[in-house]
C-alpha cells in the first residue's frame, strides 16, 4: 500500500500523470509563441489570486472579467499555432501504407518546371510527399490526380490564374492536388522580410517529412525546405542531386 491505495493503482497514476505532463511540455515547447501566452496567462491568474487574498474589489473585478474570458480570447487567437504544435507531435501517426517515390521521368519534370519558372521568376511552392501524408491539405486543394508534367506545373504557377497562389503536392508520380495551403512556420532564425509562401514552405516541412521545393516571384532564387531547413539551390545539378537523395 502506497498513500493509502494498492502499489498498481499507484503506479497506473503516477504513468498516467507522466505521461499527461510529458505531453503538455512537448507541446509547450515546439512553439515559443503558445509558450509565451501560457506564462502571461500564468502571471494573470497568479495576480487574480492575490488580488483576491487582498481584497482589492475595483482590481479582482476588472481581472475577473478577464480570466472568464481569457479561455475563449486564447483559443481563437492561437488556433494556428495550437493546430501546428499538435501535428508536430502526432508527425510519426500520419504515414502512408502505399509510400513510393517518382520516377526519374518525375524528378526531370520537377526540375525542368523549377528552372523555367525561376527564368521567368514566377513564384512557385511544389511540395513532395514523402511517409508523412499530406491529405488533410489536399482536402482543401483542388484534386487534380494527373501525371506530373513540365508543362502543367509551370501553367499551374502563372501568375492571375486560379490556382497559382497555393502549393501543389506531388505523390510519386502524380501530381496529387493544387492550391493547397499550409500553415506558416514563425521560425525566428530566418530573415523577417521572408515571405508567407517561403514561410508556408518552412512549416510544412517543420511538421512533416517533406520535401518543398520554392521559387521567388521577386529574384526568381530557388529554396529547397526539409526538416524544418531553408536552403539556397540556384544550380540545376544540384537541385536534381537533392531529388535524387530525397526521392530514392
Amino acid at each position: 500500500m502506497i498513500l493509502g491505495q494498492p502499489i498498481w493503482k499507484f503506479i497506473v497514476d503516477f504513468y498516467i500523470i507522466w505521461v499527461l505532463v510529458f505531453f503538455l511540455f512537448k507541446f509547450l515547447i515546439n512553439n515559443k509563441r503558445i509558450f509565451s501566452v501560457v506564462l502571461s496567462v500564468l502571471v494573470i491568474y497568479i495576480a487574480y489570486y492575490l488580488i483576491g487574498i487582498a481584497d482589492i474589489l475595483a482590481s479582482s473585478s476588472i481581472l475577473g472579467y478577464i480570466v472568464g474570458w481569457l479561455p475563449i480570447i486564447i483559443i481563437i487567437i492561437m488556433a494556428p499555432d495550437l493546430r501546428r504544435s499538435l501535428e508536430i507531435i502526432w508527425k510519426q501517426e500520419k504515414v502512408r501504407d502505399d509510400f513510393e517515390m517518382g520516377s526519374e521521368r518525375t524528378k526531370q519534370h520537377i526540375v525542368d518546371a523549377v528552372m523555367v519558372l525561376a527564368s521567368q521568376q514566377i513564384g512557385a511552392l511544389i511540395t513532395v510527399e514523402k511517409h508523412n501524408t499530406l491529405d488533410q491539405y489536399a482536402e482543401r486543394a483542388i484534386m487534380m490526380n494527373s501525371e506530373v508534367s513540365k508543362e502543367l506545373l509551370i501553367n499551374i504557377f502563372i501568375p492571375n490564374t486560379p490556382l497559382h497562389d497555393g502549393a501543389v503536392i506531388i505523390r510519386g508520380d502524380q501530381i496529387l492536388c493544387a492550391g493547397a495551403y499550409f500553415v506558416l512556420s514563425d521560425n525566428q532564425n530566418y530573415d523577417k522580410t521572408m515571405g508567407s509562401r517561403h514561410r508556408a514552405g518552412l512549416g510544412i516541412s517543420e511538421i512533416t517529412d517533406s520535401l518543398t521545393i520554392l521559387v521567388s516571384e521577386e529574384t526568381g532564387n530557388i529554396s529547397v525546405a526539409i526538416e524544418g531547413i531553408l536552403l539556397k539551390m540556384n544550380d540545376r545539378d544540384k537541385l536534381l542531386e537533392y531529388l535524387n537523395m530525397f526521392m530514392k
